[in-house]
């Protein structure tokens, strides 16, 4: 499993082809890239700050991954998650699953992506045309991970 955050922007196409590339029974590959949106709740957004601390939040990321290996038959995992200060259209996040079928990839991968969304110890930021207000896990989010909680 394979966690990492940073400030630079990723090349998701290489990181993929990393993992895919890693076993030679892989037949399924899942991805999610997030990235930031111009407009959140009917207002415009010029940019959006993440913050985190440094190794609690490696720790939280690595806990999700290590949960959706359990649940489910996947044979690896990769987040990479970036902080800073960052600009409509950026990079913000690459989920990616391998395994060997798709229904497990899929989701394992949803599984990943509904918990960085409402437990990963991120702090978001954004500066809008209002000025700066904090983002909060929205609740479709938090209903969206309550179906893994059985």
């Amino acid at each position: 499993m394979i966690v990492r955050i940073q400030t630079e922007d990723f090349d998701a196409g290489a990181e993929i082809r990393q993992l895919r590339l890693s076993r030679a029974d892989v037949g399924a590959v899942v991805s999610f890239i997030g990235q930031v949106r111009d407009l959140n709740d009917g207002t415009s957004v010029s940019a959006l700050t993440l913050e985190h601390y440094p190794g609690m939040t490696e720790k939280a990321l690595e806990d999700i991954l290590t949960n959706a290996k359990q649940r489910w038959n996947i044979f690896d995992g990769l987040i990479i998650h970036r902080v800073g200060t960052l600009a409509p259209q950026d990079q913000i996040v690459l989920v990616t699953i391998i395994g060997a079928h798709r229904g497990e990839a899929f989701s394992a991968c949803e599984y990943v992506m509904d918990y960085l969304k409402t437990e990963a110890p991120f702090w978001k930021k954004e500066q809008t045309s209002d000025g700066e207000r904090w983002v909060d896990a929205r609740v479709s989010d938090t209903q969206a991970r309550s179906r893994w909680e059985n």
